[in-house]
């Protein structure tokens, strides 16, 4: 697949808040370092503080020493595992932000189209959505600060647009739809940065909620949905941790909690010293009967892999997908003096049969993370057979079912990722940022005859003719990307029906689209005959 070579390569995707690979945190943080003592400093510490005085005192040139210890200090976890890293103090925030699951902003999701910031989309009842900004809506200054013909990257625009809590912000606005430009006044506010994407019925008994961190909220968000749910009268449930890269470790339990009853094991950690720490759950579970699905991919991790792994050795669900990332470390944040801060392994963690799911880690560096290629040329993708699992490694669930430790969470039915290569391209290509660009453009063009549209009434006006089909292939090669989609027809309009309906109404109308299409979603439905 080649990149997009023209205006369109352009346009970089607006993530509220910054992904983390796979880590799995202790939710409390302690500062270090703001005490050490001289007295207690090894040979090798002298060495290493002589060392950045000799450079800060008589090495030649000009050197900021900062960098050199931000460096130094990276280097030093690089060499202890993956998972424990550094975090310069700029971008602490952001990380945390991510992890408290909110921030302060004015609410809207946008995009840089065609040099102008251009909004998608105003979070539901968030700021911006109270002062009156509607989708499609260009904000050209912010506070007398211009925002088009600048080539702003999105990093950029986010400190202009953040602020305190109650801080207001003057924007001024040009309405295409309506030819007109005005000035608002927007006032920050808390957003928050969602745990849980959907929790929406499938079908009359089965409930289904898609899971993308385990941050500060997410156990209040997945309690509320499924409450929810419940009393909507769904048998059976979905929880979908599919690229779900892990976070903190107590949400994981919280959320299992759910599902087990009084007593029974979640997880347990053991830290250097041989202490050992094990979470059980509690009587106050509300789904504790109902069939359980979980859906996993190899990029499930950390927390995500808690969980899993406490249903699989519970025997109290089914695990659906392909292996998981196999991560079982836990990490904690310390603060130094700096505003700077590691999160430092201090922990290994073991499902509810003793298994350790942590992969070997000989390979720091960018291999043990990006291990797609190496599953995909041992064919372990697309046949379960090919998961190489070592019989010394072998545990039993509650039920006295072989599971097996060393490396990610095996499923109990695997689903394979598409084989016909373009069918599996052709899947990303409709999830991505290109399918929403084109929706958001053709919504722009005539927002005001869509905008009158019901679900029905947008599904017939997309699927009648090929105008809407033959204008995507086009804006598809337009943006230097070669498919085939001649013979993808219905899928494309499938996905054009979701992503319109998505900027048209709201994310569940999205998946109640598309679930109905997914290869995990239909072995669990057909589980269910």
């Amino acid at each position: 697949m080649n990149k997009p070579q023209n205006k369109y390569y352009i346009f970089i995707p607006v993530i509220i808040a910054l992904s983390f690979a796979g880590g799995l945190l202790l939710g409390n943080k302690i500062d270090v370092l703001k005490n050490a003592r001289i007295g207690t400093k090894t040979e090798g510490k002298i060495k290493l503080n002589k060392l950045i005085d000799f450079i800060d005192s008589e090495y030649v040139d000009d050197v900021n020493t900062d960098s050199i210890v931000d460096l130094t200090v990276s280097g030093i976890l690089e060499n202890l595992d993956p998972h424990s890293t550094y975090i310069p103090k700029e971008q602490l925030a952001s990380v945390a932000e991510n992890m408290e699951g909110n921030f302060v902003g004015i609410g809207v999701n946008f995009y840089m189209y065609k040099d102008t910031l251009t909004v998608i989309k105003p979070i539901p009842n968030g700021p911006s959505a109270k002062a009156g900004i509607k989708p499609g809506d260009r904000i050209l200054f912010a506070n007398n600060k211009q925002l088009f013909k600048k080539k702003y990257q999105s990093e950029n625009l986010f400190p202009i647009l953040k602020g305190e809590v109650g801080s207001p912000i003057n924007l001024t606005i040009y309405r295409k739809s309506e030819n007109k430009k005005f000035k608002v006044t927007v006032t920050r506010d808390l957003i928050p940065v969602k745990s849980i994407d959907v929790a929406t019925k499938i079908n009359e008994k089965t409930g289904y909620i898609k899971v993308n961190r385990f941050a500060e909220t997410t156990y209040d968000e997945f309690h509320k949905a499924l409450v929810s749910l419940k009393k909507q009268g769904i048998k059976e449930l979905i929880v979908d941790l599919r690229e779900n890269g892990g976070g903190y470790l107590e949400m994981a339990v919280a959320m299992a909690d759910e599902f087990l009853k009084d007593k029974q094991l979640i997880v347990k950690t053991k830290n250097k010293k041989g202490t050992e720490d094990l979470s059980y759950a509690t009587e106050k579970g509300v789904f504790e009967t109902g069939r359980l699905y979980v859906l996993i991919d190899e990029n499930s991790a950390s927390a995500s892999e808690i969980f899993a792994g406490a249903i699989q050795d519970n025997d109290r669900g089914t695990i659906v997908g392909r292996r998981s990332f196999g991560k079982g470390l836990v990490q904690r944040e310390m603060k130094m003096n700096d505003g700077s801060a590691v999160r430092l392994t201090i922990a290994r963690y073991y499902t509810p049969s003793g298994r350790s799911i942590q992969k070997p880690y000989e390979d720091k560096g960018e291999k043990y993370f990006n291990e797609f290629e190496k599953r995909f040329l041992s064919g372990e993708l697309y046949e379960a057979d090919s998961i190489k699992v070592a019989d010394s490694l072998k545990f039993k669930t509650k039920k006295g079912r072989i599971v097996y430790g060393g490396g990610g969470i095996i499923p109990d039915v695997f689903v394979p990722i598409e084989k016909n290569h373009n069918k599996e391209g052709l899947e990303l290509l409709l999830q991505s940022e290109i399918m929403s660009y084109y929706a958001f453009e053709k919504l722009d063009q005539n927002r005001g005859f869509f905008s009158k549209m019901n679900k029905q009434e947008l599904k017939k006006e997309l699927f009648k003719n090929d105008k809407y089909f033959n204008q995507f292939k086009e804006y598809v090669t337009s943006n230097g990307l070669l498919f085939n989609l001649s013979d993808q027809k219905e899928q494309v309009l499938t996905y054009l029906f979701a992503e319109f309906s998505k900027q048209l109404f709201n994310d569940t109308s999205y998946y109640q689209i598309v679930l109905p299409r997914d290869k995990m979603i239909t072995k669990v439905l057909d589980k269910q005959k």
